[in-house]
């Protein structure tokens, strides 16, 4: 059974992963808030991403890292700068100093927020972020493109849609963006097992009203199985329509915050 440290484990989307991959792994979890419930075949390592010996510490014999600790939204540069930023690069880093084979990157599709919902787009589309959050996702993305090519640390980067808890939508633009938590498992299970070099793969359930369609996802083996579609007659129209700009591009109010 292959060893997996996960950072941020203590977040929504790291106990939601945590449930989704019990079983199929050791899991190392790893956050600076205390990580409850440590069950069978899991170990709880508390310390901060920028704590490059702890991190490195953590790593000994992993396989796989899944990288979702940082600021998880919006928030002012410095908090920013310090978290997606300095403490990404600590731990690829540090990935790539104890040899790890892949690094799974948490990364957000607010990298491409400022596309029009208008537009169906790909992999290969450039960024085009929304925030100061989704440029710190793209700096990730470059930085695990330059350690895959310059050292061999294979990544697989997941511009995650919306995850959430309770698992179902709460809004319109849901409807395009969710991602269920079954298929947030098999995501990161392909991510983890996939015989690839770098990868750009969008985390998003197979959404009727999808905005993303990528290559890569086959090429990982990702079949997503869930759709929100389920849910539209709870959001008959758009919540956001009295906004122009969040209801124009597919950041949604990621778009609107900050203009003034």
């Amino acid at each position: 059974m292959k060893s997996i440290l996960v950072t941020g484990a203590a977040g929504l989307v790291g106990n939601v992963l945590r449930a989704q991959l019990r079983g199929q792994y050791r899991l190392v979890l790893l956050d600076r808030e205390p990580v409850s419930d440590v069950g069978e075949g899991e170990r709880a390592v508390q310390c901060d991403i920028r704590d490059t010996p702890a991190v490195i510490s953590a790593m000994d014999g992993v396989d796989a890292v899944v990288h979702l600790a940082g600021q998880p939204t919006e928030a002012d540069w410095e908090t920013i700068r310090d978290a997606n930023i300095e403490g990404c690069y600590q731990v690829v880093e540090a990935a790539r100093r104890v040899g790890v084979r892949r690094f799974v990157f948490a990364s957000t599709n607010h990298v491409i927020g400022y596309y029009p919902r208008s537009q169906t787009i790909d992999e290969t589309c450039m960024p085009r972020p929304d925030t100061r959050y989704g440029v710190s996702k793209a700096f990730g993305e470059a930085l695990l493109r330059y350690y895959a090519d310059k050292f061999g640390l294979t990544a697989v980067c997941l511009r995650i849609g919306t995850v959430r808890s309770p698992d179902a939508p709460a809004e319109y633009r849901h409807l395009s963006t969710w991602l269920s938590h079954g298929d947030l498992g098999r995501l990161v299970h392909c991510a983890i097992e996939a015989d690839v070099h770098y990868e750009i793969v969008y985390g998003v359930s197979r959404n009727t009203r999808r905005w993303w369609e990528d290559a890569s996802a086959a090429r990982i083996g990702y079949a997503p199985v869930d759709d929100a579609e389920t849910w539209a007659g709870e959001f008959p129209d758009d919540d956001l329509r009295d906004d122009p700009v969040a209801s124009r591009f597919q950041g949604g109010v990621f778009c609107s915050w900050d203009r003034d």
